[in-house]
């Protein structure tokens, strides 16, 4: 079946044409006929054209009998054949009523668990242990979470991993800087606010790169510090402890703003895997992949080449007998086959990396460690660009802080918010604030597709019209509001009404909401169900619009409204919190 068969209503439309063109021509070998969505009717099908070319007759001559046959058949309550052999769908109304009856009783949103038995390992946001979290960690962070949370809302078992970047030449260069200079301030310098002490650890960073970078001396001393570092000396290590905690406490704080799930369990950072990177090199040169080239172990790869047309190496291990981060991820690649079972993994890294994985994964399926039962992926996106299209610094050509964007956000939705309910209570505006303007973010980045640079525009973000978060937010509190004034009853759906045209268009949509999730997370295209969640929104403007439903002018009526605004309610609610997004009931 197709993406679209999740959903009932298109597994009994398919069901029916299937069922016709056996009857039309029961010569016919089995047909999986596509069925979606359709301008000029409920649905279309294409069955006859494959058919057709099967037995060798006219295409719209099929698409004709298999309309005939289909006429008044079970939910089809009409059927006629288009263009060259396509056939145009509608539905009974009953069963339409009866699916929107189903999903408020027993089956729910219909999402289904297409990925059920699938443990799904999922790679994103790494930000480096002493530096502060910047612009370029903001797509990778909401993108891997939204695909993580999607991911399990279809049955997956997923594993987060922020695979941080704790290791390296640079730890001994500045656990070397803060030994030589105790009277530097960075741990506790502000306990109440965590981002606070790995700012001032990320100033010291730089001052032990200038040190670096200018004394040779000093430099010796730190390539020396490295080696105690990675041999296990005590005064080495607990600096190195000390380090990675003020770093992950600061990383927490701004995914607890941000609402990601990632959690400390879920920190896997490149020192997790030291102990194994001897182990991960052996195996390799003993089959015959790794191999010594200029004093470096190496992989070369026949079909992989620079511009210049050479082969271009993966760098296992240096010339100076210090391992590459190449090997480090070979590494975490192993272990997530082996030992976390995975049967998917998904790297949401900058586009800018696609060689490295391209190699990555090159050199694993030789290993045996990727075999055709395991996928690994790369998740590329684009760049966060400034308001203005070029690439986003602060005045004096740094780059932005992480942080600083998220309280612009808020700054900016609390104006909006504080304008439309002057006589608020502060204390309600700010929690508002900070909700809208964090969801403003979140949307703003994955209501564009992946792959693409966008400017972020913090104005543009929190207007309340237009395909925005706060605007989806709105919506879903007229919907609430709806509810709540409807009072705590039960609601029965009468399959017996006629549907408006409103009516039919919103529950339809809200019908093929399985059908999104899924072709979402196929595509690892996030933007696919932001797409889905503001025609909702708009398609619910235009049923509400044309429909009273309070005031609607039978009990019937009125019931079957309600029906459609819970279910638009909740699903609207589920999707936001896929994204990572609240759904307020105020707004």
């Amino acid at each position: 079946m197709n993406a679209q068969s999740v959903t009932p209503l298109v597994e009994a439309v398919e069901t029916a044409v299937a069922d016709a063109i056996r009857r039309v021509l029961p010569e016919t070998g089995g047909t999986e006929p596509l069925v979606r969505r359709s301008d000029f009717a409920d649905y279309q099908s294409n069955a006859a054209l494959p058919v057709a070319k099967e037995s060798g007759r006219n295409p719209r001559e099929i698409g004709g009998a298999v309309a005939e046959a289909l006429d008044g058949a079970g939910v089809i309550a009409g059927a006629e054949v288009s263009g060259p052999g396509f056939v145009n769908l509608d539905l009974t109304d009953t069963a339409i009523w009866d699916q929107i009856a189903s999903r408020g009783a027993a089956e729910g949103l219909g999402v289904g668990s297409p990925l059920a038995g699938k443990t799904i390992v999922v790679d994103y946001s790494g930000p480096n242990i002493a530096k502060e979290m910047h612009v370029g960690h903001l797509r990778t962070t909401i993108i891997g979470d939204a695909l993580a949370r999607l991911a399990e809302a279809q049955g997956a078992t997923v594993i987060r991993q922020n695979h941080l970047g704790d290791w390296g030449t640079q730890f001994g260069m500045l656990i070397q800087y803060l030994t030589e200079h105790p009277e530097a301030e960075w741990h506790e310098v502000d306990d109440a606010d965590p981002t606070a002490n790995i700012a001032a650890l990320d100033r010291l960073y730089k001052e032990a790169r200038a040190a670096f970078d200018a004394d040779e001396d000093f430099a010796d001393r730190a390539r020396s510090r490295v080696v105690a570092l990675q041999t296990g000396d005590e005064t080495s290590a607990a600096v190195w402890s000390d380090l990675v905690k003020v770093s992950t406490d600061a990383f927490d704080a701004i995914y607890e703003r941000l609402g990601v799930s990632l959690t400390e369990d879920d920190n896997a950072g490149e020192s997790t895997y030291n102990d194994q990177l001897n182990d991960v090199v052996d195996e390799l040169v003993t089959a015959g992949i790794a191999v010594e080239s200029e004093g470096a172990l190496c992989v070369f790869f026949d079909d992989i080449t620079g511009p210049d047309g050479e082969p271009v190496p993966m760098i296992l291990r240096k010339a100076d007998g210090g391992f590459g981060y190449a090997a480090t991820d070979l590494a975490a690649l192993r272990h997530r086959v082996r030992d976390l079972k995975a049967d998917q993994i998904l790297y949401v890294v900058d586009a800018r990396q696609a060689l490295h994985f391209k190699q990555l994964f090159a050199a694993a399926r030789r290993a045996g460690w990727l075999t055709g039962d395991v996928e690994a992926a790369h998740v590329p996106f684009g760049t966060v660009l400034g308001p203005d299209g070029k690439p986003f610094k602060t005045r004096s050509g740094s780059t932005v802080r992480l942080m600083s964007l998220l309280d612009d956000a808020v700054e900016k939705a609390g104006k909006v918010i504080g304008e439309k309910n002057a006589g608020a209570d502060r204390a309600d505006l700010a929690e508002l604030a900070a909700v809208t303007g964090i969801g403003a973010v979140k949307y703003a980045d994955l209501s564009n597709s992946r792959i693409k640079d966008y400017a972020f525009d913090t104005d543009k973000m929190v207007a309340l019209t237009g395909d925005t978060g706060v605007y989806l937010q709105y919506a879903h509190t007229r919907l609430a509001s709806i509810l709540r004034k409807s009072g705590d009853v039960a609601v029965e759906v009468d399959d017996s009404l006629p549907m408006s045209n409103e009516e039919r268009a919103l529950a339809l949509h809200l019908d093929a909401y399985g059908a999104a999730l899924a072709e979402t997370m196929a595509e690892f295209e996030p933007h696919r169900l932001c797409v889905y969640l503001y025609r909702l929104a708009r398609t619910f403007t235009g049923f509400y619009e044309a429909n009273p439903v309070l005031n609607a002018e039978t009990a019937s009526a009125r019931g079957n409204r309600l029906s459609l605004v819970r279910l638009t309610q909740g699903t609207l609610a589920h999707g936001l919190g896929l994204l990572g997004i609240e759904a307020p009931e105020r707004m």
